[in-house]
């Protein structure tokens, strides 16, 4: 059984957005100044300056506890950002079209007295069988969706989360993100956020990804060994998210 529909744009769409490929250029790479920040049940964040921001980038590595068929199906279920991501209170897929491309929307909720956020999101993903990696970058597209005059709109922002197989019921994950978060919000705040985001998210994430509702999934990959898919053995019981 397939998962709900995965979000992604009609042809005239991506074609007015841009089609850039699979990149992590846009954020700080491995051999960055990155400064270990907090270690916590085996989750370490560690930050770095971004040239000409005044936001920090974040970089967080975990061991989890669950399969990466089990992380993979929750971050392809749109509603599921409010469930995993800490202070994201709002959450839903747009447009129509295949796994490895495709939209979402989510709105965080800020501190008082801060005006919450929303993001208007695109994400991309792309799979080896014969490694068993799996990247998803997600960069914001703030004009692919209309403002909401009770949110403040983020226009900047890039994400990769890369998971690495250990084994069976055991993946790496790691996480690399920066953002500007747009409109008037201290940099003091923000930068206190990108420790304490990551670490709830990721203690959330594993929690979820056990939960017998995301059971029973498995990557699908084509014939030149590309993941293509995530979905539920129809051997498996209980209902699909």
């Amino acid at each position: 059984m397939r998962l709900t529909p995965r979000a992604c744009p009609s042809l005239l769409f991506a074609a007015l957005l841009g089609c850039p490929g699979l990149s992590a250029d846009a954020l700080p790479g491995p051999d960055a100044n990155w400064q270990l920040r907090e270690e916590s049940d085996g989750i370490r964040i560690y930050t770095t300056a971004v040239p000409g921001s005044d936001f920090e980038a974040f970089r967080a590595v975990a061991d989890l506890d669950a399969s990466t068929s089990r992380l993979m199906a929750v971050l392809v279920n749109p509603a599921s950002c409010t469930e995993w991501v800490h202070n994201c209170v709002e959450s839903e897929a747009f447009g129509s079209g295949g796994f490895g491309d495709r939209y979402a929307y989510s709105v965080n909720d800020m501190p008082w007295p801060v005006q919450d956020r929303d993001y208007v999101i695109r994400i991309r993903t792309h799979g080896e069988q014969a490694s068993g990696v799996v990247d998803m970058y997600l960069s914001a597209v703030p004009g692919a969706r209309p403002e909401r005059d009770d949110y403040i709109r983020v226009d900047q922002s890039d994400t990769h989360y890369r998971f690495e197989p250990l084994g069976p019921e055991r993946t790496r994950l790691t996480w690399v993100q920066h953002t500007e978060p747009n409109g008037s919000i201290p940099s003091w705040l923000v930068n206190s956020l990108v420790v304490d985001i990551p670490v709830k998210s990721i203690r959330n994430l594993e929690r979820v990804a056990r939960s017998p509702r995301y059971a029973g999934y498995e990557l699908v990959f084509d014939d030149a060994g590309k993941l293509v898919d995530v979905v539920r053995s129809s051997q498996s019981e209980g209902d699909a998210p």
